[in-house]
């Protein structure tokens, strides 16, 4: 019989050479513990901000960032910014730049706490920078217009004058590219941003850009020629610069955004700012953006008028109109829904209308109905939210809201944010779900598909009649004096 000798444990009293290794290994581990404890103290003591009490942050005057709105200042970054502010009791001050090449310099020269403007995460950055969390995916996209000629591969780019941003994503990317195909060439540029050269392409001025799948998707609404040649990169996430001498702000930071992604808040924002703009149909685009021109006029101080009558904004009664009738005053639905507010008799009569076909009376109707709902909508969702429930309350019935709300709960899901309903409002065409419910079934597509068709026509409207201000650079590409090819 073989036998195996038992190993003695390592504070065994039979072995004390052993007990006075483990006390060696506890010691040193102790020194370890401390060690890293006053590094960790060093980090903390390091200062939080530039300014005490105060969040610098770098910016681009871009749709999808920063920008003056028909609601005061707007954007993905500045509202996540603001966010993050606000949760460390810190005043907010945006400090915008004309181009990524100007932000990361800035960044770099520490004149900020953070740079947030639509950064890639790339390895030639995170050789130089501190990143924050990621919170975003975007691929690369190679953008041409609609008949007119395409790349068709990455081969084919060098018959073509290829304009990019400077210091950007898009840069590294080529030069990878380059490696592997030497003819290919680019020309980098300052003067203009992601969203002017897409409008560039639209105009036929340029052949062809690289733009973030996500920039590109909020821009072929107002641009529906655009088309997508192929990608060039894979998906790459988004985040934020930090001032490489704040080692407690980057702390902070990190603890915040975990927070907020935990309590929805970061599916939120996004939701508000990306949740409809995959919605892309060309035709019904174009035939709006030729209506805004042709019926808007007529109909506009109307919309207006109880806009401000209903503390309504009047572009979102005016997308709501649109959506129920495309402005037409005598549309009436195989279901009896009639006006150019599609109000049903029942409603109608609720709200004291007497003639749904008449444009004042049913515009009217609209308003008030769309404000009563929305004063019934729980005031725990942010504003923004509670406007799309109450839109979906407009389709589905409120009913079905507060169904939605308590499938919410039992599926253990916050049901206090519209992007929580959009995924719950669908389930309830599913006998498992609506059986057990107050209101039954619904067809829940419906009206999370028409939320988000409106806020597509309202930001489409609001970008055609100008009620964002942008930046404006000179139209003369000529001037460029980033040229970069073989």
């Amino acid at each position: 019989m073989e036998t195996r000798e038992i190993p003695t444990p390592i504070f065994s009293k039979k072995s004390p050479l052993s007990f006075r290794a483990a006390a060696s290994l506890l010691f040193l581990l102790l020194i370890t513990l401390a060690d890293c404890d006053f590094f960790n103290k060093n980090e903390l003591m390091q200062p939080l901000t530039l300014k005490p009490g105060t969040l610098t942050v770098l910016t681009r005057n871009i749709p999808t960032a920063y920008y003056q709105g028909p609601e005061g200042e707007m954007g993905f970054e500045y509202d996540l910014a603001r966010a993050f502010a606000k949760d460390m009791g810190l005043e907010l001050e945006i400090k915008v730049v004309d181009s990524i090449s100007e932000l990361l310099t800035a960044i770099a020269e520490n004149k900020a706490d953070l740079a947030a403007g639509g950064l890639t995460r790339t390895p030639e950055r995170e050789k130089r920078f501190i990143f924050g969390p990621d919170y975003f995916t975007v691929q690369q996209q190679l953008v041409y217009r609609k008949n007119g000629p395409r790349p068709r591969n990455i081969e084919d780019l060098k018959n073509f004058d290829l304009v990019v941003l400077a210091r950007s994503s898009y840069e590294e990317r080529l030069r990878e590219l380059r490696q592997q195909w030497p003819e290919l060439k680019w020309r980098a540029i300052d003067d203009f941003s992601t969203d002017q050269l897409l409008e560039k392409v639209w105009l036929k001025e340029l052949p062809c850009t690289v733009a973030d799948s996500n920039i590109l998707a909020a821009n072929r609404r107002y641009y529906p020629e655009l088309k997508i040649a192929f990608p060039i990169s894979e998906e790459q996430p988004l985040a934020w610069i930090l001032n490489s001498q704040h080692g407690k702000l980057q702390i902070k930071l990190q603890q915040w955004f975990e927070k907020f992604r935990k309590e929805d808040h970061l599916a939120a924002l996004k939701e508000r700012y990306y949740g409809h703009v995959e919605i892309f149909d060309y035709v019904d685009i174009k035939i709006f953006m030729r209506r805004i021109k042709t019926l808007l006029p007529t109909y506009q101080p109307l919309f207006e008028k109880y806009g401000r009558e209903f503390d309504i904004p009047w572009t979102l009664l005016a997308a709501k109109a649109y959506q129920e009738s495309h402005w037409n005053p005598l549309a009436t639905s195989p279901t009896g829904v009639r006006g150019i507010m599609m109000l049903t008799t029942t409603t109608a009569r609720q709200l004291g209308i007497k003639d749904r076909l008449a444009v004042n009376e049913s515009i009217k109707g609209g308003a008030l109905y769309f404000r009563q709902l929305f004063d019934r909508v729980p005031d725990s969702y942010p504003e923004n939210d509670r406007r799309n429930v109450a839109m979906a309350a407009y389709n589905v019935g409120m009913g079905h809201i507060y169904d939605a709300r308590q499938l919410a709960r039992t599926l253990d899901k916050n049901p206090d944010r519209w992007s929580t309903l959009k995924e719950i409002l669908p389930l309830l065409s599913q006998k498992k779900y609506y059986k057990k419910l107050k209101h039954g079934y619904a067809r829940g597509h419906e009206p999370v598909r028409y939320v988000e068709r409106i806020n597509n026509y309202r930001d489409i409207l609001e970008k055609k009649l100008g009620l964002f201000e942008r930046d404006h650079f000179s139209d003369d590409l000529s001037h460029s004096n980033h040229i970069q090819e073989l």
